[in-house]
């Protein structure tokens, strides 16, 4: 009886239905509730698993079906409670008759099926709705791994995953290195650079659109800007895709979907604390709404973070002899270092103010030490507010018009390391000058002023803001949008403290003993009107806008015994410009006002691209080992207004030869445009005659030209990339799930520089041979002393120098990355329960880095600077109702520091974290609460040591690779309702 009822329903609106009937084995009636581990998938395939698992009949309009997706879906639930979860955001109700589920089409939020308007549900690697990339492995977190992970911010579950790099622009890593662009992070912000290619070289869209970048030069999306509350879930294809999406997505593209769908409420309280220090407290409210023909959500997160003190962290120290290593403690500080007009030094003794400093009090071949960054933070204190609303609106029964906006401030401020890296010259008639040896002569000092001027700081705040609409056409079965995006971000930084070196200079040559600087005893001999006058500041501000149309479309073309020829097409605009200003106090006695000229005018971008995906057997043609064969053709052509033109293939293909079988392998080019500051050319240079260690030169130095800056006509990078795969879910184990997935990268003309290693290039010639010139010619010698950037602070003549260091940001390197990427999960119920076990895994075979056309290639895998062997995180998890316990473990490998003059082997880091979650339903009547407490690095296991000295200070850990903040504690309550 109940299937007439259920064919008259449907009768209406619906010509083939299809109804998903469970198992003979598990009709209605049996226990519920049940066990429920379904995948992500499309809708079809999800309701299929549903049924099996419930014994319930479901039955649906069959024609819409194939563009939709299903949720996951974990835990012992009732069979209504896992359909909702299922079918959340889908656009679909279910309704129960006969006692099987019914699923109907919510009016207003999506048009009938007839109409054919569904939702744009596009997966990371392709532009065909309903359907994953064809032949690319993609890696996704939704919103229970979110939750279970303990992690409070996108940047840390981002680099939780295997295949992300610490290097490169992060907030750690800015005043502790240089290298892999960290330098370019002005603002404290965070980034993620898949597989150590960099950051610039992973492309991040926030619901299928580019965000504004940041960083000097605009060079990375600014993670810290998202708020996490407001994130559906997080897709990762770790593989190159300049065929899909343009520019940047060479080692991968990291798509961030946001809670466009979410109806109710969602309130979030987190705090925490690192041991003691970096408290923080995090507060979020979502809100949704759905109605007749619309919906809207709201979000907003405030996110109030701490600073982590290096004094809180002993490992935060220039003076590595507790762990075995060198005493790198600096010559500046209070009282300093005198070096008398020979060269000789003499420490300056403390306990006197400098005012009656006897010559015969000084002990020559002394020098007074300081530990310069025990006085200054690791990571900053962060206070950021994010703001996130969208809608739609459906405009009749085929058109749609859909809007978002996300806009977020972020604040910071940190104790910096002091610039102290030139000693302050002092004049004889200085009223305090002291000469150790009688010559009469100017003597430097090497002196700190942060005691008296006040540590320096870096403040500064970051604004961000991402606009998108779209208007969505449906003709029959075709997809017609047209859609544009704006997207800002505005830097701006003040360093204050900073000592003004020009006024400098006249305070130390003044002879007045109550106005003139005085550099020789404990700083309480100094005027505070003098210091008041030699405190400078530098203020930088910068902005990135970006401006972007398209129109795309997509459909099928006409049907093969496998199903339908799908294709999508579009064209795309896109206009960026880069922005920079600077007021300096530091150098010249009255403070210069400079924006920078030489920075390129806008770039305009424009594209056009195609997508094909070809069945070739599916199920109803189907032979033996052909269950399914999927072909995915793809193109883009991009111009560049400023580069040129650049066109980019993608092949990728799918092959299921049995059930739980899937084999997959793409293959594509990809590129990435220098950024506007790569283009600067050597208007920014300096050319420096200078002195380095070389062991074939008599005496161990040699005289060189350094040339630092940007060179001209820097080039777009390319690359070639390949992977092939292997998907297991085999019937025989249950709930059991493995991937394996093997890459090649072939990097070509990579942008980059050697800067920070330019004084070992003649002592390492095997791997900077490619960048020494020598012996130069004496015409190339004469260019760049004839250069207005040349600098001689020795005096070293023309015929004097052996040999040309190139330390400028060129098209440096070529890197050849292979690897494998292992992912395996088994989530079977147990003791009433569902168990969860896992692991995700990346070893990288070799990373060959060429620095220089000619010169050799070197595998730098497993080295300082540059990605280890192995990086895994597993899991293990249990849930039962509303209560979870899920434990990561995370695992860094060993490898080699070859900075040292004798390298070091550096050990594996493996910290554990753990949270325990419980989730009370029906609070109130209608509140669901649930209370977690996490707890990173369980062990409060310490980085393993690193000899890590840089060119203005050093740490005995490597930031790159290993967290400073130890075991970090928090508790999370979340109110539902």
């Amino acid at each position: 009886m109940h299937k007439r009822v259920l064919a008259a329903l449907l009768a209406s609106s619906c010509a083939a239905a299809a109804v998903y009937a469970p198992p003979a084995l598990a009709q209605a009636g049996d226990t519920d509730p049940r066990e429920y581990d379904i995948a992500e998938q499309p809708l079809g395939d999800a309701l299929r698993e549903f049924a099996r698992i419930s014994g319930r009949e479901v039955v649906a309009d069959a024609r819409v079906l194939e563009d939709r997706r299903g949720n996951r879906v974990q835990g012992q639930l009732p069979a209504e409670e896992a359909l909702r979860r299922l079918l959340a955001g889908s656009g679909f109700t279910a309704e129960v008759v006969g006692g099987a589920f019914v699923l109907r089409i919510e009016r207003g939020t999506h048009a009938a099926a007839s109409d054919g308007l569904t939702p744009p549900i596009l997966v990371v690697g392709t532009r065909i709705r309903g359907q994953q990339p064809v032949g690319s492995p993609v890696v996704t977190l939704d919103r229970t791994d979110i939750e279970r992970s303990g992690l409070g911010t996108v940047q840390d579950l981002l680099q939780a995953i295997p295949q992300a790099f610490g290097g490169g622009q992060n907030e750690a890593t800015l005043g502790a290195s240089t290298r892999n662009g960290a330098g370019t992070n002005g603002g404290y912000g965070s980034s993620i650079n898949l597989r150590g290619l960099g950051a610039s070289s992973t492309l991040v869209l926030i619901d299928g659109n580019r965000p504004a970048l940041g960083g000097l030069g605009g060079v990375f999306a600014d993670l810290s800007l998202i708020p996490v509350n407001a994130i559906e879930r997080i897709e990762v294809m770790t593989d190159g895709a300049s065929a899909i999406y343009g520019a940047d997505a060479v080692a991968g593209v990291v798509n961030i979907r946001l809670r466009n769908r979410f109806e109710g409420a969602d309130t979030m309280l987190r705090v925490g604390t690192a041991d003691g220090a970096m408290g923080s407290i995090q507060l979020g409210q979502l809100l949704g709404k759905r109605w007749d023909r619309g919906d809207l959500v709201l979000a907003y997160q405030f996110h109030d973070r701490g600073r982590l003190p290096a004094s809180a962290r002993p490992f935060a120290t220039e003076d590595l002899r507790p762990f075995g290593g060198p005493d790198y403690r600096s010559q500046y500080g209070v009282p300093g270092t005198i070096i008398a007009a020979d060269g000789t030094t003499f420490a300056i003794p403390g306990g006197q103010d400098g005012r009656a400093l006897d010559p015969a009090a000084l002990v020559a071949g002394t020098a007074n030490l300081h530990d310069v960054r025990a006085a200054t933070d690791i990571v900053p204190s962060q206070r950021t507010h994010s703001f996130y609303t969208a809608g739609s609106l459906s405009l009749g029964e085929t058109s749609k018009l859909s809007a978002s906006v996300l806009a977020a401030r972020r604040s910071y401020e940190k104790v910096a390391l002091p610039e102290t890296d030139t000693a302050v010259a002092v004049p004889v008639t200085n009223p305090f000058y002291v000469d150790p040896i009688g010559t009469n002569e100017p003597v430097t000092v090497r002196y700190s002023f942060a005691d008296e001027l006040g540590p320096q700081i870096d403040r500064g705040r970051v604004s961000g803001l991402t606009a998108a609409a779209d208007f969505e056409h449906s003709f029959g079965a075709w997809r017609i949008h047209v859609g544009g995006t704006y997207g800002r971000q505005h830097e701006r930084r003040t360093d204050l403290n900073v000592p003004n070196r020009a006024r400098m200079a006249l305070a130390l040559a003044d002879t007045d003993p109550a106005t003139a600087l005085n550099v020789f005893g404990d700083g309480s001999g100094n005027n505070p009107a003098t210091l008041g006058r030699i405190r400078g500041s530098r203020v930088s501000t910068t902005r990135f806008d970006s401006h972007a149309a398209a129109l795309r479309a997509d459909g099928p073309l006409f049907r093969l015994p496998a199903g339908e020829v799908q294709l999508a097409l579009g064209a795309e605009y896109r206009r960026e410009k880069y922005d920079a200003h600077s007021r300096v106090d530091i150098g010249t006695l009255a403070p210069v006002e400079r924006d920078a000229p030489e920075l390129p005018g806008p770039r305009h971008i424009r594209s056009a691209y195609a997508e094909l995906l070809i069945p070739i057997f599916g199920e109803e043609n189907a032979m033996p080992g052909l269950r399914r064969l999927d072909v995915s053709l793809a193109g883009r052509i991009e111009d560049y207004s400023d580069v040129g033109r650049t066109t980019n293939p993608k092949l990728g293909v799918i092959w299921e030869p049995a059930e739980g079988i899937r084999l997959r392998g793409s293959y594509g080019t990809s590129f990435r445009p220098p950024s506007f500051e790569e283009l600067i050319g050597p208007t920014v240079s300096l050319y420096l005659a200078t002195i380095v260690a070389d062991p074939r030169a008599p005496g161990g130095q040699a005289n060189v030209l350094a040339l630092f800056g940007y060179a001209p006509d820097i080039r777009p990078e390319h690359a070639t990339t390949w992977s092939a795969g292997i998907d297991l879910t085999p019937s025989l184990v249950p709930h059991f799930r493995a991937s394996l997935t093997y890459y090649d990268v072939n990097y070509r003309d990579r942008i980059g520089t050697a800067t920070q290693d330019f004084a070992s290039f003649l002592s390492r010639r095997d791997v900077f041979g490619g960048l020494i010139d020598e012996p130069p010619s004496p015409e190339r010698v004469a260019f760049y002393y004839a250069a207005p950037t040349f600098s001689n602070p020795l005096g070293i003549a023309p015929s004097e120098i052996t040999a040309i260091l190139d330390g400028q940001v060129r098209n440096l390197s070529a890197v050849h990355q292979t690897g494998l990427d292992v992912e395996v999960g088994y989530t079977p119920p147990l003791a009433g329960g569902r168990l969860d076990l896992g692991v995700m895994a990346s070893h990288i075979f070799e990373i060959d880095q060429q620095l220089a056309p000619g010169a050799p290639f070197t595998d730098v895998v497993g080295t300082f600077a540059h990605p280890v062997e192995w990086r895994a995180r597993g899991r293990a998890g249990w849930s039962s109702g509303g209560f979870s316990a899920t434990a990561h473990v995370n695992h860094t490998a060993g490898y080699t520091n070859q900075i040292p003059a004798v390298p070091e082997r550096v050990d594996s880091w493996t910290t554990f974290d753990l949270q325990l979650a419980q989730r009370i339903e029906d609070l109130a009547g209608s509140r669901d609460l649930q209370l977690a407490l996490s707890i990173l690095n369980l062990f409060d296991s310490g980085p393993p040591y690193v000899n890590n000295k840089t060119i203005t200070s050093a740490l005995a850990y490597d930031p790159e690779k290993a967290d400073a903040a130890g075991r970090t504690i928090s508790l999370q309550a979340t109110i539902q309702w």
